[in-house]
């Protein structure tokens, strides 16, 4: 009977474990993957945003160096650890109402 007692004192130090692996460090470490994943899968033509916010289309794909090129025809090489997100339709048509907006307000 004194072991249930060891286990009770125990119990709320394991839940609080397992609450912070599936709340926490599992969701962690799933969006690194994808993160990883779409790094990797970056390919000449892909247009991306950077971490420093800067818009462009990839024009050359190495191993561990990505050339962009951004509005201007201005080419800027990054490391792909540099890449933020993978533009999709949506976000542009996204960007394109946003900009409509702008314009209307201006007027």
């Amino acid at each position: 009977m004194p072991e249930m007692g060891q286990f009770a004192t125990f119990l709320p130090l394991i839940l609080a474990l397992v609450f912070l692996y599936f709340f926490m460090i599992r969701p962690q470490k799933k969006r690194e993957r994808e993160v990883h994943e779409m790094r990797s899968g970056l390919r000449v033509g892909d247009e991306i945003l950077t971490v420093g916010g800067i818009k462009g289309k990839i024009i050359k794909a190495g191993v561990d160096y990505i050339t962009v090129e951004t509005t201007g025809k201005t080419r800027i090489e990054f490391t792909r650890s540099a890449v933020y997100k993978l533009l999709t339709e949506e976000d542009k048509r996204a960007e394109v109402v946003e900009e409509t907006t702008k314009e209307e307000a201006d007027e």
